[in-house]
Order: C-alpha cells, then sequence, then structure tokens
C-alpha cells in the first residue's frame, strides 16, 4: 500500500479531520484512509479485553469504547451510496435550510407566456408567468437509528476487535428508501401518502395522455409497434415540454420504466446495426443533450396501472426535491441498562413541480 500524503485525516489513527475534503478524494484513498481508521479501532477495541467486565459496572468505559467505533462506522456509512436510491439523477435535491425548518413557500406556474409582435408604442406587453399559484410546503421529521447491546460490545472487545458497521449500514439504508419513495411518489414504506404529497411520477399538474393506440391489434404496447412508432411515441413526449411550455422550456432529459428502457436498448431500427435507443440518442427533437435514465418507480404508475415515460427540462426552476435535513446520527446514549442507541433522524420536504408544463407523462405503450 503506498504512503498517503493528503492532510485530511491523522496519520497514526486514520481520523477524518476535514470531511468535504474526504468525500472529494479518490476511491483508493478513501480505501486507505478507512483501513487505517479500522486499523487503530481494531487497536483500541484490544485495550478493552481486559476490562470486559467493567461494563455491567461503569457505563463510562461502555462509553469510552463505544464512541470512537461510532466516529468509524459513520465516515464509513456516510463514503458509500446506494445508487438504485439516488434521486440526484433525476432532479435537484435542495439541501437549503437546516434539520429543524419548519417549511418553506412554492410557486407553481401554470403559463410561462409567449412573446408577440408589437408597435412601437405598445402599452400590451406581453409577460411570462401569467398564471401563478402559491403555496407552503411543509417539513417533516423522520427517523431511523439503529442500538447496540452490552453483549455485542463485550464480545468485540474481549475479542480486539472493532464494531461491525452493518447496522448503521441497515439504517442509512433504510433512510434513503423512505426518501426515495418521498421523492418519487409522495408515499411512504407503507404505501401512503401521508403527507399528502405527490412526487416525480405522479404530478396531478403535469399533462399527460396516452400513446397512440397505432399498433397491431391495435395496440398501445411497444412490443406491437415498429421501431418508428415507438420513436414517434417518444418524441410526441418530449415535443410536448417544448409546445407545452409556449418553447420557453426544451426537455433535457426522459426517463423511462426499466422495462421499456431495456427493450429499446435491445431492439434495432430495422436492418441496421443500432438499437432504437441509440438512435434516439443521436436523433431526437430535444437535441444532442438529451439524457435517458431509467427507473422502476414508473412500471405501474401510468393510466390503467400501465407504464409511464416523463419528459422534462430538469432544471431546479421547473422541479426540485426539497431535503434540509439529510440523514444524520445523533450521539449515542445507554437508553437501558444494557442497551445503547444511536438514534437518526433527517427533515424531509417534498418534490416541488414549479413549472408543471415544463413537464410531459406518456403511458400505456
Amino acid at each position: 500500500m503506498n504512503a498517503i500524503t493528503h492532510n485530511f485525516f491523522d496519520a497514526a489513527s486514520g481520523r477524518i479531520t476535514d470531511p468535504i475534503a474526504f468525500m472529494a478524494a479518490d476511491a483508493d484513498v478513501k480505501k486507505q484512509v478507512i483501513g487505517i481508521w479500522a486499523a487503530d479501532n481494531a487497536r483500541h477495541a484490544a485495550t478493552f479485553a481486559d476490562k470486559v467486565d467493567s461494563f455491567l459496572q461503569d457505563a463510562q468505559v461502555g462509553y469510552a469504547f463505544l464512541t470512537p467505533q461510532l466516529h468509524r462506522i459513520e465516515a464509513e456509512v456516510y463514503m458509500t451510496r446506494y445508487p438504485s436510491f439516488d434521486i440526484t439523477r433525476f432532479f435537484s435535491v435542495d439541501s437549503s435550510g437546516d434539520m429543524w425548518d419548519v417549511g418553506t413557500l412554492v410557486y407553481s406556474m401554470d403559463k410561462v407566456g409567449q412573446a408577440q409582435f408589437l408597435a412601437g408604442g405598445a402599452f400590451d406587453m406581453p409577460y411570462a408567468s401569467a398564471q401563478m399559484s402559491q403555496n407552503t410546503l411543509n417539513f417533516h421529521l423522520a427517523g431511523i437509528g439503529y442500538e447496540w447491546n452490552t453483549q455485542e460490545m463485550q464480545r468485540a472487545a474481549k475479542l480486539g476487535r472493532s464494531l461491525s458497521s452493518d447496522k448503521a449500514m441497515a439504517a442509512d439504508l433504510v433512510a434513503q428508501r423512505f426518501i426515495y419513495g418521498l421523492a418519487m411518489d409522495g408515499k411512504n414504506p407503507a404505501g401512503v401518502a401521508e403527507k399528502g404529497w405527490t412526487g416525480f411520477v405522479n404530478n396531478a399538474s403535469v399533462p399527460s395522455a396516452q400513446v397512440a393506440n397505432d399498433g397491431t391489434g391495435p395496440s398501445r404496447l411497444w412490443s406491437a409497434k415498429t421501431a418508428d412508432q415507438i420513436l414517434r411515441d417518444i418524441n410526441a413526449a418530449l415535443t410536448a415540454v417544448e409546445t407545452g411550455s409556449g418553447e420557453t422550456f426544451v426537455a433535457d432529459t426522459l426517463v423511462l420504466p426499466t422495462s421499456a428502457y431495456n427493450y429499446i436498448a435491445t431492439t434495432r431500427v430495422g436492418d441496421s446495426g443500432s438499437t432504437i435507443l441509440s438512435f434516439l440518442q443521436a436523433n431526437n427533437v430535444a437535441g444532442e443533450r438529451l439524457t435517458i435514465l431509467k427507473s422502476r418507480a414508473l412500471e405501474t404508475v401510468g393510466t390503467g396501472g400501465t407504464t409511464r415515460m416523463v419528459a422534462y427540462a430538469n432544471i431546479p426552476q421547473v422541479l426540485k426535491f426539497h431535503l434540509p435535513g439529510p440523514h444524520q446520527f445523533l450521539p449515542a446514549f445507554q437508553k437501558a441498562s444494557m442497551v445503547y442507541e444511536v438514534g437518526g433522524i433527517m427533515n424531509v420536504g417534498g418534490l416541488e413541480v414549479r413549472v408543471p408544463k415544463a413537464m410531459a407523462y406518456r403511458d400505456s405503450f
């Protein structure tokens, strides 16, 4: 292992002194730093091997063992990313504010205006954002943590081992899954819109329609349509953003259900060497900057439980998710004679769609 020369950690213990610089470092560097930290924790744990019995009589012994262990665990947890619950692929996340903010003002525009010819002395200047509504979006505190019991801590100390990060990893994964669900459809893990929110895939203000019913049968399904018909369906969704917003916004992002994305990624355009996906990427009404993504959240949210695609201008002026308090762990405390709890909290807002007509839904393919 090569020596590390960065100055964002303590070389002896591996303890991170500059978290921002650490997060920006290369993966190999992070791995080495965590390795140094884990080794130091193991050495620290070994010093408690002869103090195991004291855990039951002296709470300070337990805290002395637990605290540095948790520092290492939290650094390891927050270094890890779970792409399957990464909402930043689809829209911006606004983390302005803090864990205790109560809400924000939400602005929604139904019409964004249209330029017109004017006379030299005109007094009837057309304005953008002619219709605009203002509402309050409340933030809500949520939590998920984990706990350690004295038996687990004693066993680790007796063996001179660091505590496992599995519990903290599980808690953070649950938090990310919770946030992902709220962002995508406004619902909690039980499938209930507990706060009355909608999300990215089911906002009632976004214009929606079904794709054309002109496939074999007739049918709306892409499996019954030609490549040209599929490309037309997709370009119709992209065009709807431009025309619906009075050409104020142009779609730069298209999100498809995973099954539909995989279908066009493996289906060729006629006898050419291009798949529908590669042809679409190079030839579409939105231009070369079009980003095409896939999401499992779009499989059954369309009309009658069918598929749905979303075309939109992916900029904060159109939509963003409010997360003023990202998930963080609280200091450990002893909640029972043999149990230590590590709470985890987050302050969550919903998805704000500011310009519904800069998005378009197309269903049933």
